[in-house]
């Protein structure tokens, strides 16, 4: 390796060197608040090495990975994600009396892994990128071990997450027999070049990695461990489920599908259009039956990624950029909605259920107005991001001629009011609020309040002039074949 591939791949070296270090100071000394702000230093330092990674790009550091603006825009998204579930965590860990350093270092891992999956070039990288996220996960979904929907959720995931690893690694076994290479680019060439027909371990193979891709963006028909483990997570681990660990799944499958034609692949984006259109219609329909906001939160997350999958069909200039356009809004408003729950969750339970905001906006008023924004965002009102993204969307659909698809989209987006206004009107309602009017909301931390009206503005401005974030995405995503 050159200097110039270890300086595009210092993001990588900073988060694991953070890693490393956190993991040795409290072998020494124990304190939280140093761990926190160990990692948060660890992340930031990453985030500033993105320019210097940029000026080397593109950049392949055979066989495994590609840094390329595409990656380095995504690996930007899962950093800043990153930092705001470090943030949300340092006050959320702070009402249990256990050792917490430990899930700083698995935060950061989970956060490498994600990195490795958004820059993955090669099966190998993905799989290993892949497991090095999951495994870290497992042990955070269930770190608060005193809660027994926390030790639930974590079996369930661990189970569940742990067949299908195994049946992702059959499925690269299997495309390692028809093709004799793990590369993305060798995958890519023989589904181009064979539109008569691919050999039955390849189109095996490919259903088996596509299933474990599937798993982690939760959509149908590989949705059903949602609910559970984003109800019994942690707030934060939740809001790092929701983004950062389908973030990077997004990322590693548009470098795939991007350069494919559809006209020549009928079948494989068939299956994928099926897929899309379930989703939207389940995660909506399934949404509008639930009274905790987790689980809320856990089935629109599969309709979002529904609406997603209309840019990987759209393909061309448009789709990737797309996809990326609204993985930004959705990071951040489903980080805000998250944030809010961790800040208002007491020590015995999470504050959970759309019965424990009914009158928030009357006990904390700052509180009520950031999940607002959250929610009118994740809603796709104008003048919010959210609608944005979504109008990004149906563009890149309409201009690939997605119609079918683009009619599921808006009737399923609309059921979706439903259940989001469900949630505004018990906190503007009436019965929280006290005769002498409204309470001031207790003190956020500092850098949680920091990180939270950061976002809600990014969500405002974005709704309102958001040509320059789309001109950077469009001109950072174009991938080359």
């Amino acid at each position: 390796m050159t200097a110039a591939d270890f300086q595009a791949l210092l993001p990588f070296m900073c988060v694991a060197a953070a890693a490393v270090i956190v993991m040795l100071v409290i072998s020494f000394y124990r304190n939280q608040t140093l761990s926190a702000i160990l990692t948060l230093a660890g992340l930031l330092v990453a985030l500033a090495s993105l320019p210097i990674a940029w000026s080397h790009a593109p950049r392949a550091i055979p066989p495994l990975l590609r840094v390329d603006s595409f990656a380095l825009v995504h690996l930007a998204l899962l950093l800043v994600g990153t930092v705001a579930v470090t943030v949300f965590s340092q006050r959320y860990l702070e009402k249990y009396r256990m050792e917490r350093g430990e899930f700083y270092i698995l935060l950061l891992l989970s956060a490498l892994g994600a990195l490795i999956l958004a820059a993955a070039d090669h099966f190998v990288a993905f799989f290993l990128g892949l497991e090095l996220l999951s495994v870290s996960l497992y042990v955070m979904v269930g770190y608060i071990f005193v809660k027994e929907k926390a030790l639930e959720a974590a079996v369930k995931y661990l189970f569940l997450a742990g067949l299908t690893s195994a049946l992702l690694l059959f499925g690269l076994a299997l495309i390692y027999a028809a093709l004799g290479s793990m590369e993305f680019s060798a995958l890519a060439a023989a589904v181009a070049g064979a539109p008569d027909g691919l050999s039955p371990f390849l189109v095996a193979g490919m259903l088996l990695v596509f299933a474990g891709a599937a798993f982690k963006l939760s959509v149908v028909p590989f949705h059903l461990w949602t609910p559970d483990i984003y109800q019994g997570a942690p707030a934060p681990v939740t809001a790092f489920l929701a983004t950062v660990s389908k973030g990077c799944v997004v990322a590693v499958l548009l470098r795939f599908f991007a350069p494919l034609d559809p006209a020549s692949q009928t079948g494989l984006f068939s299956a994928l259009a099926a897929v899309a259109g379930a989703s939207m219609i389940v995660g909506n329909l399934l949404a509008l039956l639930q009274d905790n906001l987790k689980r809320i939160l856990a089935y629109s997350s599969i309709a979002h990624f529904g609406y997603i999958l209309v840019a990987f069909l759209a393909g061309g200039e448009n789709g990737p950029a797309a996809a990326t356009f609204y993985l930004v809004t959705y990071f951040a408003a489903t980080l805000i909605a998250f944030g809010v729950i961790g800040y208002l969750s007491p020590t015995d339970q999470e504050a959970d259920t759309v019965a424990d905001y009914r009158g928030l906006f009357w006990r904390r008023p700052g509180s009520a107005a950031l999940l607002s924004i959250a929610i009118f965002s994740l809603l796709g009102l104008p003048l919010t991001a959210g609608f944005m993204g979504k109008f990004f969307l149906v563009a890149a659909g309409a201009a690939a001629g997605l119609w079918p698809l683009l009619i599921i989209l808006t009737v399923s987006a609309t059921l979706g009011i439903f259940y989001y206004l469900r949630i505004i009107i018990a906190m503007y309602s009436g019965e929280g609020r006290k005769s002498e009017g409204r309470t001031a909301d207790a003190p956020f931390a500092p850098t949680s309040a920091t990180v939270l009206v950061l976002l809600a503005v990014l969500l405002i401005v974005i709704g309102i002039a958001p040509e320059p974030l789309l001109a950077f995405i469009q001109a950072a995503t174009t991938l080359a074949p």
